[in-house]
């Protein structure tokens, strides 16, 4: 890349060709990287931008330090400590804090390309940045630079005690230290540093509202979410300093004294920890953060008592969801299981304190009537989950956007194909689009070997979308033979949406009626949800 740029000259033994490999000569130190074989880019793996203290493993992490001889960027199978989800398996260390870095050619010292920076989901406890499920070569074409990164998971990245040691939302504190290494490094790449987007899904998506709402530096310039919203029933989680005691007696180790118990897993392998805590389900969320004196705080109230989002003001904003988010929760359900299932309570019972909570009847009887829980109203139920999990959260965090001065694109992804990430993972063939499942059009998930010329047109039509907006701020800047609608900006008069099928259509409001029934109810019951503080 012109001056920036070196090349490294490589003799294949195997082929006995020679071959140029990029080297990039960054703040952090020189950086060798490798060209890819399935497109006119180059890739910069496993960089690592963060070191956790082995001393406090819990808490927060502290920059990478530079390199003393040139790094060499070829592996990014580094992944956080967790029980990863294709083989159900404890994997994972805390080396991970490694980001990825995809360059197009195209980008040169005179030719900076606009930055896409990728925060996976996965609940707070599963998730990597690899190319496994995150391969570039549909997004970089598009002459965008693509980052992924890692991020601490579980109780790594989210324990939660009110010490100011572990004060919380260390997970949110890894991607803002990667995102402070993009900002400061990308340059180097021939990235724009002042045209930089983050984006995520589900987790990923709520973890990107968490840095729109957070105190800390504006490290972005525009913001892209799926599936996922700070209002989400499965995202908050209060503080509780008996996590540690509790892991460690599942390890036998017995205290009841938070530091004693920390003392102890800090010399136990992750793995363990990580077996101890699943265990117990003691699964780790953002909290609110209690203040200390010299301590940073992410989080500094519930979501809910936020009206102000200074960062939004004047930002382009790409938000949505899937059609059927909460499908797979009965796809594979048996019939005899329904009997047991008391979703309405056990769902609301997360966001709202049950004791005020106000008219829980008509919550049920809008979604099912007088019937039954039975596999006959299935799909009932899988709007109901939707809803309240996913959909109602989304749209409330899109007219904060919206207030705030945001310009906000809404989507609703349809589409049923073959690439249909969950789905076809699962072998489920009814429905509509699941939750994650706009994913294999967006990134070469390296376990789909299907590809109709439905699912093609699909991927293009999206990845053309998604770095239109990157580059522009607007994924229809203007209508194309494959863009043949213009996808219109939310208004304060008009909730448009854009429908991603396989026709592309518009419409207002997704789910316009059951939309309206979630906002009278959280407005009758404001005040019973959870961390709620009376402004008056």
């Amino acid at each position: 890349m012109l001056s920036r740029w070196m090349f490294l000259l490589w003799a294949s033994s195997a082929l006995c060709e020679l071959r140029l490999d990029p080297l990039v000569d960054t703040k952090q130190g020189l950086i060798k990287g490798l060209r890819a074989d399935d497109g006119d880019y180059s890739m910069f793996l496993g960089i690592p931008y963060g070191r956790v203290d082995t001393e406090n493993p819990f808490g927060e992490s502290k920059p990478y330090p530079k390199f003393e001889t040139a790094f060499e960027a070829y592996d990014d199978s580094a992944i956080c400590p967790q029980v990863e989800e294709f083989n159900n398996t404890i994997v994972g260390n805390l080396d991970c804090l490694h980001l990825n870095v995809y360059v197009p050619h195209s980008a040169t010292s005179r030719n900076k390309l606009p930055v896409l920076v990728w925060i996976y989901g996965g609940g707070f406890r599963i998730g990597f940045a690899g190319r496994y499920l995150y391969g570039p070569k549909y997004l970089v074409r598009h002459d965008v630079i693509l980052v992924t990164l890692n991020y601490r998971l579980g109780p790594y990245g989210f324990m939660c005690l009110d010490l100011p040691e572990v004060p919380g939302n260390q997970g949110l504190k890894d991607q803002a230290l990667a995102l402070k290494w993009v900002k400061e490094n990308i340059e180097e790449f021939g990235g724009n540093s002042n045209k930089i987007t983050i984006f995520g899904e589900s987790a990923g998506a709520a973890s990107v509202e968490f840095h729109l709402l957070s105190n800390q530096e504006k490290l972005y310039h525009q913001a892209i979410l799926h599936s996922g919203s700070v209002f989400g029933t499965w995202v908050f989680k209060e503080s509780d300093n008996t996590v540690p005691s509790k892991i460690a007696k599942q390890l036998g180790f017995e205290t009841n004294n938070v530091y004693e118990a920390l003392d102890f897993l800090k010399t136990v392998d992750e793995k363990l920890v990580i077996a101890a805590s699943t265990e117990l389900s003691l699964y780790q969320h953002p909290c609110v953060e209690k203040e200390f004196e010299n301590v940073d705080r992410f989080i500094h109230t519930h979501p809910i008592n936020i009206d102000v989002v200074a960062k939004a003001k004047g930002m382009p904003i790409l938000t949505g969801f899937n059609s059927q988010e909460e499908l797979m929760a009965y796809a594979t359900l048996p019939d005899k299981d329904y009997e047991k299932l008391n979703p309405f309570d056990d769902i609301l019972s997360l966001v709202f304190d049950m004791d005020q909570l106000k008219g829980l009847d008509l919550v049920r009887h809008f979604y099912i009537g007088d019937d039954k829980i039975t596999s006959d109203v299935k799909w009932d139920l899988i709007n109901f989950n939707s809803d309240i999990r996913f959909n109602y959260g989304i749209t409330r965090s899109l007219e904060r956007f919206l207030k705030n001065g945001a310009n906000v694109y809404n989507y609703l992804f349809s589409y049923e194909g073959g690439r249909n990430f969950v789905k076809r993972r699962f072998n489920v063939t009814e429905g509509e689009a699941a939750h994650a499942d706009e994913l294999g059009y967006l990134f070469d998930v390296s376990f789909f070997d299907v590809m109709s010329e439905d699912d093609q047109l699909v991927i293009d039509r999206m990845t053309t979308m998604w770095t239109n907006f990157v580059k522009y701020g607007n994924p229809t800047p203007e209508v194309t033979d494959l863009l043949p609608v213009s996808w219109p900006a939310v208004t304060k008069d008009s909730h448009n949406y854009f429908n991603i099928d396989k026709e592309l259509t518009t419409g207002n409001r997704p789910f316009t009626h059951r939309m309206s029934f979630w906002e009278l109810f959280y407005t009758l019951n404001e005040k019973a949800i959870k961390g709620y503080v009376d402004k008056v």
